[in-house]
């Protein structure tokens, strides 16, 4: 791999996105249990006990779950590398309170909620020890700004009660 510095090579198209994720998970069925009937993601697609896509909108997948080598695994261990969490983004503050409401009505923990000035997040983790978190952006117009214009990202409690009052 070159050494030369990204910089020099200029930036990625600014129409590029994170198309989908896709999770090795220990069982199929619980991980759709999650991600289908608490979250509320559709199934698109599955192949027995060994893979499923599950999407939004009729999408052909936005999250890919598969045991081909995770079957009966555990979570990797803390201090190994690996993702961090995958982040699904919510069209509305309204859409937010209700991924948190369903969570709720699970009994499904969170780790933390966050007040970043661009967005609001929730932080949690899959049944096999995956970190999500579950957000919403603010209009770029409302993101804090220092004087010379930079966004100026912030962490800050979220407000829970509040935001589950939009559910």
């Amino acid at each position: 791999m070159s050494a030369e510095a990204p910089h020099e090579r200029g930036p990625i198209d600014a129409g590029a996105r994170i198309g989908h994720v896709h999770l090795k998970v220990s069982d199929l069925d619980r991980a759709l249990a999650f991600y289908v009937g608490v979250l509320g993601f559709e199934l698109q697609d599955r192949f027995g006990e060994a893979a499923a896509f599950v999407s939004a909108g009729g999408y052909h997948h936005h999250i890919g779950l598969n045991t081909w080598e995770s079957a009966g695994g555990s979570p990797p261990p803390p201090g190994h590398t690996g993702l961090f969490h995958a982040a699904i983004l919510y069209p509305s503050r309204a859409a937010l309170a209700d991924a948190l409401r369903r969570l709720a009505e699970a009994g499904i923990s969170i780790d933390g909620a966050s007040d970043h000035g661009v967005s609001e997040a929730i932080y949690l983790r899959d049944p096999d020890g995956n970190g999500l978190e579950l957000y919403r952006d603010r209009p770029r117009e409302d993101w804090p700004r220092t004087a010379s214009g930079a966004v100026q990202m912030y962490t800050r409690a979220l407000d829970l009660p509040s935001l589950l009052a939009e559910a």
